[in-house]
């Protein structure tokens, strides 16, 4: 049986995806930079922001306006990230999170419902995408009846920044940025709008907290609540849209893995961390150095942009044995797919809860899910993304 690598043909140009390693730190001459696979220097950098800084769009040979980046801490490092990320990250404690399960189950239910009695569905279009989605901007306080622009918006942004866009030093690099930055115009503007209500009636949503929070004694500017709450909105919903994506067609690819959890639901909250760790959405990072620091046997210089590959990472045989075989019972399962460190992801717990929810639901709904054999699934083109932009699936034998 092939594994879902194999079956789906997924980004045939990474070849760690099927199992040829390079060295844990290597230099790719096609984008002048080093790549950063093993797990133990992808471990050690995330968990090195001093040495290794998040700050590093001053060194891409592209430009981006800093209204669109102004609040963003995933480009910050401690101490400034440090305050932000506590910020936000009160929306997102262990109680506030269990305490949103009822309302995810009934949403989750609503979108199956519309699903019954369908014999063809669009996992991604039917659940995967609305599920998250509507959690996030629930949490924000944006309107539901909005949020199709966002999904529209939030693919085309993905797939215009298709290749290392912001790495090549070229006109076409910047152009490819500049129509990623228009394709984001509408959703800046929308939530300057959703800004200025808030400064005006604040309630008890999360933009509300961002609009009237301080930090170092000052309120956030419009631009970085803007930053933020976009981060938050497009961050928040589309790891989670293609977790569960991923879930179903790395089961798919697996038969005897997929009677497993069918059989035993259990097994659900380790088939999401070997889905995260065998199709990592967030594939690259990119780092800054800021001194000159050796690397897996490697020397690297000061001020040098290098990208970590946690998707590499989580299938570095030297940490999981058999790394191809899709085995939802894997013990102990150290991925690195939420990041590591003072960067692990904010949201997830939230997406965890919104998986377990979502794909134990779909099993009770349908005893028959299957990949189309005349209409396979379309993953996102980008390489530093693995997810699935659709996934065709019938529901009968």
């Amino acid at each position: 049986m092939a594994t879902v690598v194999e079956r789906w043909n997924i980004h045939p140009f990474h070849s760690w995806l099927r199992g040829d390693r390079p060295g844990p730190v290597h230099f790719v001459e096609e984008i002048g930079l080093w790549n950063v696979i093993g797990y133990a220097e992808v471990h050690r950098i995330l968990n090195d922001p001093k040495t290794f800084s998040s700050t590093t769009a001053y060194l891409a040979p592209v430009t981006i306006d800093q209204e669109f980046s102004e609040g963003d801490f995933a480009q910050m490092d401690p101490p400034d990230q440090t305050r932000y990320r506590k910020l936000v990250s009160k929306a997102f404690t262990p109680r506030m999170i269990a305490d949103l399960e009822p309302r995810i189950a009934a949403i989750t239910a609503e979108l199956l419902d519309a699903m019954k009695g369908k014999e063809r569905v669009d996992l991604v279009e039917d659940l995967a995408y609305p599920l998250p989605v509507v959690v996030i901007a629930e949490l924000l306080g944006i309107p539901t009846a909005d949020l199709e622009m966002f999904k529209k918006q939030a693919f085309r942004i993905i797939e215009q920044l298709n290749g290392y866009a912001f790495l090549y030093d070229d006109e076409q690099a910047q152009q490819n940025i500049e129509a990623a930055v228009d394709q984001f115009r509408p959703m800046v503007e929308y939530m300057r709008g959703q800004v200025a209500e808030r400064r005006a009636n604040p309630g008890d949503d999360l933009l509300s907290l961002l609009v009237t929070a301080e930090v170092d004694g000052h309120r956030l500017t419009r631009n970085e609540v803007v930053t933020i709450a976009n981060l938050l909105l497009v961050a928040g919903h589309i790891t989670t849209t293609m977790l569960i994506g991923n879930a179903v067609a790395c089961l798919d690819a697996s038969p005897a893995a997929f009677e497993r959890v069918r059989a035993d639901r259990s097994l659900i909250p380790g088939t999401l961390d070997e889905t995260l760790r065998t199709l990592t959405p967030s594939a690259a990072l990119s780092r800054r150095t800021t001194t000159d620091v050796e690397i897996g046997g490697v020397k690297i210089p000061q001020e040098t942009l290098i990208l970590v590959w946690p998707a590499a990472a989580n299938r570095d045989p030297l940490v999981f044995p058999d790394p191809e075989t899709f085995d939802p019972g894997r013990t102990p399962n150290p991925h690195l797919a939420f990041g590591h460190g003072v960067h692990y992801c904010v949201g997830a717990m939230l997406a965890r809860l919104e998986g377990r929810i979502a794909l134990n639901a779909l099993l009770d709904r349908f005893p028959v899910l299957r990949t189309d054999p005349h209409d396979p699934p379309r993953f996102f083109p980008s390489p530093d993304i693995i997810g699935t932009a659709s996934l065709p699936l019938l529901t009968h034998e």
